[in-house]
């Protein structure tokens, strides 16, 4: 299925879902926006623009702003589960 979808759409999924995951772990941390950035080292513009699903982020920062819950985005290969729920 992934061969069928656009790369610009997949990319858009990939941080839609890495979004979805800086948000609900920041807002377990109780954490503001704000905070978050002071805490990760952030610029509060990085933090709206990620937690948005942008996707021109430089992945150092977006790495950066994971390692925070203890998290990573690596290179890899899609799994075959992957594929199927997209």
């Amino acid at each position: 299925m992934l061969d069928t979808i656009p790369v610009i759409v997949y990319n858009q999924l990939i941080m839609n879902e890495i979004a979805t995951f800086i948000k609900q772990e920041r807002k377990k941390a109780k954490l503001t926006q704000e905070e978050f950035a002071i805490r990760s080292g952030l610029g509060l513009r990085f933090i709206r623009e990620l937690e948005q699903g942008k996707e021109s982020v430089r992945m150092d920062k977006v790495n950066q702003a994971l390692a925070m819950f203890g998290a990573i985005a690596v290179p890899g290969k899609l799994s075959a589960d992957t594929k199927e729920n997209n």
